[in-house]
């Protein structure tokens, strides 16, 4: 089985805080485990959030262009 989360790499960090409802802290607790048996790397789903973020961010075409958009303004 293919997920689109791949090994996780080694990063330095920023602590935030978060809410989120009980059914998506169970969704991301079962990616989490998913993920720990496709890669043979234990993960919680707290370690899993920053690199769903960033893939959900690196994906969006209308975030991406907004950004080309601002930066070009600079």
């Amino acid at each position: 089985m293919k997920i689109k989360l791949g090994k996780l790499p080694n990063t330095t960090n920023v602590r935030i805080t978060i809410s989120l409802p009980e059914a998506l802290k169970g969704k991301l607790d079962r990616y989490a485990q998913l993920h720990s048996q496709t890669w043979g790397q234990k993960v919680d789903a707290a370690a899993l959030i920053p690199h769903v973020l960033a893939q959900f961010l690196n994906n969006d075409r209308a975030f991406k262009q907004a950004e080309r958009a601002l930066s070009g303004k600079r």
